[in-house]
């Protein structure tokens, strides 16, 4: 007996080696991340009842020995109007252009393997056909695909914004007075991945500017340009983020689970729990805001569902990045002082950074009363432009401290 109960001992622990062995060997092995970039689109047939967009974008396999199938491929379109979309008809095509790949005219994707660390061109045409387009905004293309392999079958979508419709310069004419300087709100397009900072600085700023002037641009439509913004079906909120988002005041950016996933992949969790539990702590002793402190940038500037102008108001987005380097590069390439700001109605600006010599007390009196606005004004950049008597005393308070 004692035999027996050894042996059937002996095969447990067996079956329970093989087992780890077999757990630690999947851990081990590369997961099937294929991945669909983005890409660079443009509008190849802008007419008053046609609009053709096209978009050449890759499918990437990053993982390592293994390769990854896309076994299908398809594109949905929403359009975002100022008016009535009846009558207008949208049709997407999705064309292989892999080397090998014959397209077809029935639209049907042929299941398809990417190689290891491969990157696999494809294009998408949308055609937007209708009466009048004039009062479309902008068609926001949600690319569905199939992530398969190894590790089993992964449904993703790539979110690609292409803005439709671009007001004229003269559009921007309003200057404001403020504390010490005149404002003048700036329209633009719907800003989206595919733009550039200063090249919308050159194209809406420039013909309003003068020698002296400060242009200022919102914290997130710099974010938004630079592709920081997430779905949150992207998104896998943790244990941490779904035990900790309960604590955040309710209208808090971190007080849903994927809000604060999002800071979290982006800090880490050893940092925020850390932060969490030192700002409790200080809470207690009447010090607020140590959170934020301890958490990083990104814990202040992170804007959740609802956060932003549509479609953004359906994504999170986070603050940007290298600010500094991007406030050097206007002035250095537009010879404009420039600032990249965190405003709101409730009287709060924020300098996330700023050229050298601006004076941060004259940006704080100038957008104190939001002149961007927090609704769906798309005036994201402010320019502004400092009176003779600011410029006088500013001048005069250099000269004393010489």
């Amino acid at each position: 007996m004692v035999i027996l109960i050894g042996i059937l001992a002996g095969l447990v622990g067996f079956v329970l080696l093989v087992l780890l062995l077999l757990e630690a060997q999947y851990w081990q092995r590369p997961s099937n991340t294929l991945e669909m970039t983005s890409g660079k689109w443009e509008l190849a047939v802008y007419e008053p009842q046609r609009y053709v967009l096209v978009g050449q974008i890759e499918l990437t396999n990053l993982t390592r020995r293994l390769e990854v199938m896309a076994p299908t491929v398809h594109a949905e379109v929403q359009l975002l109007s100022s008016g009535s979309l009846e009558g207008i008809q949208v049709k997407t095509r999705i064309i292989p252009r892999f080397q090998g790949a014959e397209p077809r005219n029935d639209g049907y994707w042929e299941a398809h393997i990417i190689k290891s660390m491969g990157h696999d061109p494809i294009e998408v045409i949308v055609e937007i056909e209708g009466a009048n387009l004039s009062e479309l905004k902008v068609a926001w293309i949600q690319l569905h695909y199939v992530s398969y392999g190894s590790r089993g079958r992964f449904p993703k979508i790539r979110h690609v914004i292409v803005p439709l419709k671009f007001p004229a310069v003269e559009d921007s004419k309003r200057w404001r007075p403020a504390q010490n300087a005149d404002v003048l709100p700036i329209k633009t397009h719907l800003l989206t991945h595919l733009d550039d900072p200063v090249s919308v600085v050159k194209r809406y700023v420039m013909p309003h500017a003068q020698p002296g002037d400060i242009v200022t641009i919102g914290e997130s439509p710099i974010a938004i340009m630079q592709g920081r913004y997430r779905h949150p079906s992207e998104i896998k909120p943790g244990w941490l983020a779904t035990r900790l988002s309960y604590m955040f005041h309710p209208t808090s950016s971190l007080a849903t689970a994927c809000g604060l996933q999002s800071l979290i992949d982006i800090e880490g969790e050893a940092r925020v729990l850390f932060a969490f539990i030192v700002g409790s702590i200080a809470k207690i002793f009447g010090v607020k805001g140590m959170f934020y402190r301890l958490a990083g940038e990104q814990a202040r500037l992170i804007d959740d569902v609802t956060g932003t102008i549509p479609p953004y108001d359906q994504f999170i987005v986070m603050g940007p990045e290298n600010s500094q380097e991007l406030c050097d590069r206007i002035q250095r390439e537009t010879g404009l002082s420039a600032a990249i700001v965190d405003v709101n109605d409730l009287k709060r600006v924020k300098i996330l950074a700023a050229s050298s010599g601006v004076s941060t007390s004259l940006l704080h009196q100038a957008l104190i009363s939001n002149p961007a606005g927090n609704a769906n004004e798309q005036t994201p950049v402010v320019l502004i432009r400092p009176t003779d008597t600011f410029t006088e005393r500013a001048t005069v308070g250099l000269q004393s401290a010489k």
